[in-house]
């Protein structure tokens, strides 16, 4: 049962975002916006339980003062309560932590090694890496675009 039930506090996500290395966000939202291995899924409060593999993407939520933060996620699980988030995953950035040469250096690197290696297992390593540089890259695009005024969460 949600500690808000029967109270006056609006109904929130209890939100807990961890990497390898350290927790990245704990909070309460209204929404959580993640790249699950089948597309991109959207939890609102009181959401059907359901446990995913993430793959690398963005991670949007709207917190309780309707402040919206974006993550970068290289990939995880996200296991969803009624009222509660859990993500996990190996890597997890902030966006201002994302260096835009570093990701597109990746990019280069990645696309190079998907045209000249003929070895399945490192095209497989090479596009997993292209598509974590691409998430990052579309994420400072967003949130460059949102700056000019051109986009919407």
């Amino acid at each position: 049962m949600n500690p808000a039930e029967g109270q006056a506090a609006p109904r929130l996500l209890q939100v807990e975002i961890v990497d390898v290395c350290r927790e990245i966000f704990s909070g309460r939202c209204s929404r959580v916006i993640a790249p699950a291995a089948d597309g991109e899924v959207g939890v609102l409060p009181r959401h059907t339980p359901f446990l995913t593999r993430l793959r690398p993407g963005e991670i949007r939520l709207r917190t309780e003062a309707g402040e919206d933060q974006y993550f970068y996620l290289s990939g995880g699980y996200m296991e969803v309560q009624h009222w509660e988030v859990s993500i996990l995953a190996d890597q997890v950035l902030r966006s201002h932590e994302i260096d835009r040469d570093a990701a597109l250096a990746a990019k280069r690197s990645a696309e190079r090694m998907l045209r000249e290696n003929r070895i399945p297992s490192e095209r497989d390593r090479a596009y997993v890496e292209l598509l974590k540089a691409l998430a990052q890259l579309r994420l400072l695009e967003r949130l460059s675009a949102q700056k000019s005024g051109r986009s919407r969460l």
